[in-house]
């Protein structure tokens, strides 16, 4: 497979043709933002790290039933995924009251919710990604009814799954964020990434965040935390 022209370069990822119908190469970088991009860094080391996380927990997850964009892992930053059309939302689950949540409700951050909580927001920078929920999303186009209602399910079956994997690890999933995408043929999988730039990690029996709010919130110790992820779930790396 043959490394081609780039398509695309996001805040976190380069996205890149191949030689091969219907595959292309996502190359992850070591760049970081938060806040919708006004506060702007670098995590040694994260672009290796959120490929090879995502790459094991998308394989797992394939095993269980969810399809998704994954082929294979070229290198320690590179993996071949299937071409999509990416649907303009981001399907957010909420275990654990923390972040945007617990603020705009008031919400002790820690707090255990009552029930699971699915909330979609409209992928668009320059809006702050807006919550919108079904009756926008179908008024703007942005999916279908027979959609919107997939994305839940397959949203909360991989919830119920992460949960009971990443617990035997020691990791308490807070909440996460999905986006998935439609192949030529229609099909519709997961897609982006499952790291701890688009999951809220902490350690089960200390609290300790294990994710990206070390660095939102400058917490430090990023890099470690990063990596203590990949190694709980990888073993030794």
């Amino acid at each position: 497979m043959q490394k081609m022209a780039m398509l695309y370069e996001g805040k976190a990822k380069r996205v890149y043709e191949t030689d091969e119908d219907g595959i292309y190469i996502v190359s992850y970088k070591d760049d970081a933002t938060a806040f919708n991009g006004l506060k702007k860094g670098s995590i040694v080391g994260k672009g290796a790290i959120n490929n090879r996380v995502t790459n094991h927990l998308m394989g797992m997850l394939q095993k269980q039933g969810i399809p998704t964009h994954f082929v294979s892992e070229l290198n320690e930053r590179e993996s071949a995924v299937k071409k999509v059309r990416i649907i303009p939302l981001e399907v957010i689950v909420r275990n654990i009251a923390a972040g945007s949540l617990a603020t705009r409700l008031g919400i002790e951050e820690g707090t255990k919710l009552a029930s699971t909580v699915l909330e979609f927001c409209y992928k668009r920078d320059d809006l702050g990604d807006p919550l919108v929920n079904e009756y926008h999303i179908r008024a703007l186009g942005l999916a279908t009814d027979d959609e919107v209602q997939r994305l839940s399910e397959y949203a909360l079956k991989i919830n119920q799954i992460l949960l009971s994997y990443l617990e035997e690890a020691g990791i308490s999933l807070i909440d996460f964020k999905l986006e998935f995408g439609l192949t030529d043929q229609g099909e519709l999988i997961l897609a982006d990434e499952i790291s701890p730039d688009t999951c809220r990690f902490w350690d089960i029996k200390t609290g300790k965040k294990l994710d990206k709010d070390r660095f939102r919130r400058d917490l430090g110790d990023v890099e470690a935390s990063y990596h203590e992820v990949m190694q709980r779930l990888l073993g030794n790396v």
